[in-house]
C-alpha cells in the first residue's frame, strides 16, 4: 500500500475511535450506571465530561504538533485514549469514570486535528480530495454505528468490553505511526499563547458544553443559558485580542481566505444537520415506532453505505464539476435527504428508508469530503497546523449545536401539545429544520469563485501547476 493510501488509512482508524466513543455509551447507560452505583440520568455527566475535555483542549493542538512534531503528538494523542479506554472500562465509581472520560477526551482532541494536519502535510495537493474521502467515512459512520454497536456488546457481552476493543486498534495504531508518518514540524516553533488558551478554551467549553445539554433535562435552563452566555461572552473577549496576538492558538485572520471561509461557516452550517441525525433518527426509530436498538441500528447504519461509495466517486465529481458547483448543488441534496426523514412514519417500507438513508448519506459523506479537502486550499504550510485547529473546534461546536437544535425541536413539540409523552408525530420538526439549516449552506459556497480549489480538484492547466503543491 503506498502512502497516499497507507496514511490516510491510519488516521481514518484513529478518527473511528474518537468518532465512535463518544456515542458509543449512548445505549449503554443503564448497564453501566447500574454497575458502578448511579443513576443512568447522572452518568450523563460521562458523556458531557468528554465532550468538555475535547473543546477545552483541541485549541492547543496546533502548537503542540508545531512544536513537538505530528507524529509524536498524534502518538501521544492515541495512547492517551487509550489508556482512557482502559480507565472506563475498570472505572468502579462515578467520579473514576468520569475522569476516565476526560483523559480519553484529552486524547480525542489532539487525535482530530492532528490526524488531519498528518494528512495536508503528508499527502500532495492533488491527491488530497482522495484522501479526505476516506477521513470522512468515520466522521459519518461512527456516530451512526456507536449506539447499536454499544447495544449489541451491552447485550451480548459486557459493557467493559464498549471501551477495550479500543486498545488493540490504538496498540496497532501507535505501530503504524511510529513506522509510517514523518515528525514533521515547525523549524521555529512559536511561544505558546496561555491567554489565548484561557480564553478559546472558555469559549469553546461554554459553547459546546451549553448545547450539549441543552434541550434535555440535565441542568436546569437558566444554568444552560449562563453557560452558553459566559461562552459567547469569552468569545468575543478572545476575537478582540487574537487580532493583537502574534500568535494566536485559534487564528481567525484565515478567515480572510474565501476558500478556508466557506469551509467553516458553510461546513458549520451543514453539520448542524448531519450532527442532529445520529440523536433525531435511532430515537424516531426507538420510541416512535418501537424498534428495538438492534434493529433500529440496522436501519441507522444503512446511511454508512452511500458514505462508502463516496471513497470512489467524489474526485471524479469534483474534478468534472468543481468545488463551488458540487457544494451549492450537494448542500440543497444533503439538506433535502434530511429533511425527507420527516415523512417517515410507522407504515414507511424498510426499504424506503433505507433507500432514502444510503442517498442521504452519499450527499453528506461528499460533502464532508469537499469541505475538509477545500479548508485547505489557500492555506500556507507554516499556517496549516492552525487551520486545523480552527477546523475542529468549528465541527465540535456545530455537532453539539445540532443535537441541542433537533432535542430543543422534540421538546418545544412535545410541551406544546396536550399529551406530554413523546410520539413519532413529534419529530417532523425537527428533521426540517436542521435539514434547512444545511441546505442554507449552499448560500455561504455560492460566494466561491468559480475556480475555488481548482487546484485540489485537479482541474488546472498542467502548466499552471507549482513543482509541489504543498510549497507555498
Amino acid at each position: 500500500m503506498t502512502q497516499s493510501r497507507l496514511v490516510p488509512f491510519i488516521v481514518a482508524v484513529a478518527l473511528f475511535m474518537d468518532n465512535m466513543d463518544s456515542t458509543v455509551i449512548a445505549t449503554s447507560l443503564p448497564a453501566i450506571a447500574a454497575d458502578i452505583g448511579t443513576s443512568p440520568l447522572t452518568l450523563k455527566l460521562a458523556v458531557t465530561s468528554y465532550l468538555l475535555s475535547l473543546a477545552v483542549f483541541i485549541p492547543m493542538s496546533g502548537w503542540t504538533a508545531d512544536r513537538f512534531g505530528a507524529r509524536t503528538v498524534f502518538r501521544a494523542a492515541i495512547a492517551v485514549f487509550v489508556l482512557g479506554s482502559i480507565g472506563c472500562a475498570l472505572s468502579s465509581s462515578l467520579l473514576h469514570f468520569v475522569l476516565a472520560r476526560i483523559v480519553q477526551g484529552m486524547g480525542g482532541a489532539m487525535m482530530t486535528p492532528v490526524g488531519r494536519l498528518v494528512l495536508v502535510r503528508t499527502i500532495d495537493r492533488r491527491e488530497l480530495v482522495n484522501a479526505m474521502a476516506w477521513v470522512s467515512i468515520p466522521a459519518m459512520i461512527g456516530p451512526l454505528m456507536g449506539p447499536p454497536l454499544g447495544g449489541f456488546i451491552t447485550t451480548y457481552a459486557t459493557w467493559h468490553w464498549i471501551f477495550l476493543i479500543n486498545v488493540p486498534m490504538g496498540l496497532l495504531g501507535i505501530v503504524l505511526v511510529t513506522r509510517y508518518i514523518e515528525n514533521i514540524k515547525s523549524e521555529v516553533p512559536e511561544r505558546f499563547d496561555f491567554a489565548g488558551m484561557a480564553l478559546s478554551g472558555t469559549a469553546v467549553a461554554g459553547l459546546t458544553f451549553g448545547m450539549s445539554v441543552a434541550g434535555f433535562d440535565i441542568v436546569p435552563w437558566p444554568i444552560v443559558l449562563g453557560i452558553i452566555g459566559i461562552g459567547t461572552i469569552a468569545l468575543g473577549f478572545y476575537i478582540a485580542y487574537a487580532r493583537r496576538a502574534p500568535a494566536p492558538v485559534l487564528d481567525f485572520s484565515l478567515m480572510r481566505l474565501p476558500t478556508f471561509r466557506a469551509s467553516l461557516i458553510g461546513g458549520f452550517l451543514f453539520r448542524i444537520g448531519v450532527g442532529a441525525m445520529p440523536f433525531l433518527l435511532p430515537l424516531l426509530l426507538q420510541v416512535g415506532f418501537k424498534l428495538s436498538p438492534f434493529h433500529s441500528g440496522l436501519i441507522t447504519f444503512t446511511s454508512t453505505m452511500g458514505a462508502l461509495i463516496v471513497k470512489g466517486a467524489a474526485p471524479w465529481t469534483l474534478r468534472r464539476f468543481g468545488f463551488r458547483t458540487v457544494l451549492i448543488a450537494n448542500a440543497i441534496l444533503g439538506g433535502l435527504s434530511i429533511m425527507a426523514c420527516a415523512i417517515f412514519s410507522a407504515t414507511t417500507p424498510f426499504a424506503a428508508m433505507i433507500a432514502v438513508l444510503m442517498i442521504g448519506g452519499f450527499f453528506r459523506s461528499l460533502q464532508f469530503t469537499s469541505v475538509n479537502a477545500l479548508a485547505y486550499a489557500e492555506v500556507p504550510v507554516a499556517r496549516m497546523s492552525r487551520a486545523t485547529a480552527l477546523t475542529a473546534v468549528g465541527q465540535q461546536v456545530s455537532l453539539a449545536t445540532g443535537v441541542a437544535l433537533g432535542a430543543l425541536t422534540v421538546e418545544m413539540v412535545v410541551r406544546l401539545k396536550a399529551q406530554p409523552t413523546i410520539m413519532a408525530s413529534d419529530f417532523p420538526p425537527g428533521f426540517l429544520l436542521v435539514g434547512l439549516i444545511a441546505a442554507s449552506s449552499a448560500l455561504i459556497f455560492l460566494m466561491l469563485p468559480p475556480n475555488a480549489g481548482a487546484e485540489m480538484a485537479d482541474r488546472m492547466p498542467a502548466t499552471k501547476r507549482t513543482s509541489d503543491p504543498r510549497v507555498e
